[in-house]
Order: structure tokens, then sequence, then C-alpha cells
């Protein structure tokens, strides 16, 4: 016992002026021990009570998700109630839009048939009207020889001068007549010389007067078509030039006054063949009437002036009516305008609903995957104090609050849809 107790005493280690003996390094590990010991004992018993928590946890976060399923399940329903009430309602419409239909097609039909039957008797009047035509083409085939008569009275027309002016007038002013609109020519218009040109053409925006005479000296002409031997030719040449040379120094004279009418006119012939002889055999006088600023035209010539006149005035009046045409066009830019914006809006809404759906979708995993984590826990005893950790539950509240609110969003959504 001394040899223990010797042992004991015996110094093995000093720390400044103190001695360590070996009593006291046992003494010392013994403690050790026994606070080693101490902490096991509370480990373990922490390690229980986390267990107990965490099962009362998974109770009820169970608990949770039941009624949160619950939620979505009476969510679900009442999402099915309404696609019912919208089926429901586009059926309702669309049999309203085949009864509209199929009121218009009976409409249509009777139309078509009071259409037919109409026809039917147009066509009955027509054939009997036909039959009376021809029993008058019958009639009329016996007036054919009289025609001999009246083309022996046209010749003479023509041999008379005034006459024969008269004819020229004519085929000017149907010419004239048919190409331009009321108003923008005047036939016999006296000019302040108190001349008086056959036809007048009235210019747009203010400008001067076109002449045009139509008293082309057709007597020399046919003394050069009657002339035989080359000295009456000549000489019916010769009063033919000086005739046309006299008249177009008349109409010069006449028709072109500076302000009132244009520096140019016409004179009018009343035949192709012999507009084309002029041309071909009478050169100095068409260069003559061109110093003179006389427009020798024949009817195909003066029909295509007429057509250039007319599209000066329609021109002249798309002009007036520019400003309407610009303000037309500046109304139609706003309403391109309106709807550019609107559809940029539908396409916001459209896009705010997929992105709220895709949310959904993102909170619906969630908790699909938060149910696999709970039945994937094993279940303990229930803890002393049942106290639970706050974060996971918050945050799944939070998801399915949001995943709550915008299903109803896209419900409101659907509904507001429907209704415009």
């Amino acid at each position: 016992m001394q040899d223990v107790t010797s042992i004991l005493s015996q110094p093995v280690a000093r720390l400044g002026a103190t001695s360590i003996t070996l009593g006291h390094a046992l003494a010392f590990a013994l403690l050790l021990l026994l606070g080693l010991l101490i902490a096991l004992v509370m480990a373990l018993w922490r390690a229980s009570r986390a267990r107990v928590a965490a099962a009362a946890e998974a109770a009820e976060h169970a608990r949770e998700a039941e009624a949160r399923i619950a939620g979505i399940v009476q969510s679900q329903a009442e999402m099915q109630g309404r696609m019912a009430a919208i089926a429901e309602v586009f059926g309702n419409r669309q049999a309203e839009l085949t009864r509209s239909i199929g009121e218009r097609l009976d409409a249509m039909t009777g139309r078509i048939g009071q259409t037919i039957g109409e026809q039917t008797r147009s066509t009955h009047e027509s054939l009997a009207k036909l039959q009376e035509r021809l029993a008058v083409i019958d009639t009329a085939q016996g007036n054919i020889q009289s025609l001999a008569g009246q083309v022996v009275q046209l010749q003479a027309i023509l041999s008379n001068k005034q006459t024969r002016g008269a004819f020229g007038q004519s085929r000017m002013e149907a010419i004239v007549a048919d190409g331009l609109p009321h108003g923008a020519y005047e036939f016999q218009a006296t000019l302040s010389n108190n001349s008086r040109p056959d036809c007048i053409i009235r210019m747009p925006n203010g400008a001067p007067s076109l002449a045009i005479d139509a008293k082309f000296p057709l007597e020399s002409w046919n003394a050069i078509r009657a002339a035989e031997g080359p000295d009456a030719q000549r000489l019916s040449a010769q009063s033919f030039r000086r005739d046309v040379e006299v008249h177009i120094r008349d109409i010069a004279e006449k028709y072109l006054i500076p302000g009132e009418t244009q520096d140019t006119a016409f004179m009018f012939v009343p035949s192709e063949s012999v507009f084309a002889e002029i041309h071909e055999n009478f050169e100095q006088l068409v260069q003559k009437a061109h110093r003179a600023r006389i427009v020798i035209v024949s009817p195909s010539l003066l029909m295509l002036s007429i057509q250039v006149v007319q599209a000066i005035l329609r021109d002249a009046r798309m002009r007036e009516q520019a400003h309407l045409i610009q303000g037309e066009v500046a109304r139609l830019m706003q309403d391109l305008t309106r709807l550019d914006d609107r559809v940029r809006k539908l396409q916001a809404h459209f896009l705010q609903a997929n992105k709220d759906i895709d949310e959904i979708l993102v909170s619906s995993g969630k908790v699909s995957r938060r149910g696999a984590k709970i039945e994937a826990l094993e279940l303990g005893a229930s803890s002393e104090d049942g106290a639970v950790e706050d974060n996971p539950a918050e945050t799944d509240d939070r998801s399915l609050r949001s995943a709550n609110s915008k299903t109803g969003q896209l419900r409101l959504r659907i509904v507001e849809g429907d209704e415009a």
C-alpha cells in the first residue's frame, strides 16, 4: 500500500514551482473520462429528442399537405365547373348561329326562287319582243332600197359648202362631246373680239381656252380630185394651197388672243385621207401652219388630243381632292396605330398568362417533390414538447398560397376572356 502511495506521490512533471504527481495525472484523467461520458449521454438524449421532433414535424407536414391537396382538388372542381359553364355558353351560341344561318339560307332560297321566276317571265317577254322585232326587220328589209337614194342625198349635202361645213362640225362636236365632261367645252362661243370658233375647250386652273376650227376648205380639194391633166391639177393644187393659207391666217388672227386663248389652235380636217394627202404632198402648208401656231388634226388626232385634255382635267380634279385624300390617309394611319397598340396589349396579356401558368407548374412541382419526401420519411415516436422547425413549412405555405393566387388569377382571366 505504501508502495502504491509512493508511486502515486512520485512527481512526473513540473509546472513552474508546482510538481505534478502520477496521482494528480490519474485524477485528471478520471475527471476527463467522466466529462466525456456525460457529454455522450447528453448527445444521445438530444439525438433522441431531435428524432421525436422530426417525427412530429413530418406528421404536421402530412396534415398540411392533405389540407393543401384538398384545397387544390376543390379549386380544380371549381375550374371544371367554370369550364362546363363556358362550354354550355359556347354550345348555346353555336346553336343560335346555326339557327340564324338556316334562316338566312331559307330566305336566300326563297329570293333565288323568286328571281328565277322573274327571269323566266322576262325571258318569255324578251322572246315575244324578239319575234316582234323580227317582224319589224322583215318590214324594214323593203326600205333598204331607199338607202341608195339617201346616199345620193348625202353626196348632194357634201357638194354644198355650208352643209359640208355643218357635217365636219358635227363630227368634231361628237368627238369632243364623247371625250370631255359637260362644262369643259362650249360650241360656237363668242370671244372678246366677237369671233366665234366652232369649239373652245376650257382648260383647268384658270388657263386660257383652246380653240378648234372645223371649216376646212374642201372645194379646192375636190377640184384637185376632179382635175384631169397636169395643168389642171397644178392649178387646182395652187388654188387649194392658197385657200388653206388664207384659212390658216384667218384662224391665227381670229382665235389666237393672248390671255384668253392658248397660243395654239386646232384646224380640224374631217377626213383621214385628206389629212394624209396634205402631209404627203403639201408639206409647205404644214410648215406654214406650224409657224402660225396652227395644228392640223384629223379625227384620230383630235380624239388623242381630247384624251390628253381629259387626263389633264382628271389630274386637276385629283389635285383639288388631294387634301381630302391626305386627311383620309392620316385617319387611316391613326386607326392603324390604335390597332397596333391594342395588338401589343393583347400580346402582353397572353405573355403574362403564359408566365403565370409556368409559375403554377413550378409550384405544383415543388408540392409533388415535397409530397414524395414526406412519403420517404420514417415516422418516429411523439416528442415531449412537439417543437417543429418553421422554415420548411413556411416555404411550402408560401408556395401553395402563390399557386392558389395564380390559379385564381388564371380563372379570372379565363372568365374575362369569355365575357369579352
